[in-house]
């Protein structure tokens, strides 16, 4: 993608949208791994995956050294104006194609 210097990168989801959607066909990914697909620091990555766990969008559960991730798509977007709809519902639209 080739912006001139006026134009701002952007994207629709927030970086805790990115995660997600990697997590649901990555769970067992490590902190690193995700960061690097991301493009984010390894230490946002975390402060991410502690946001969500905090909010139930996601558990860890500790397997050997590493951890595994569950992302629990019944949960509903934060957000007034999607919170009538599952993330589950948005996971679809990336998982589809991938299955």
């Amino acid at each position: 993608m080739s912006t001139s210097g006026s134009e701002r990168q952007w994207t629709i989801f927030t970086n805790h949208g990115h995660v997600l959607v990697f997590l649901a066909t990555n769970p067992d990914a490590r902190v690193r791994d995700i960061a690097a697909k991301i493009g984010i620091t390894e230490r946002a990555t975390q402060a991410i995956l502690s946001d969500l766990t905090r909010a139930g969008y996601v558990t860890a559960t500790r397997v050997g050294r590493r951890n595994s991730y569950r992302v629990h798509a019944d949960r509903a977007f934060r957000h007034p104006i999607e919170a009538d709809h599952a993330i589950g519902e948005m996971l679809e639209v990336f998982l589809t194609d991938r299955e």
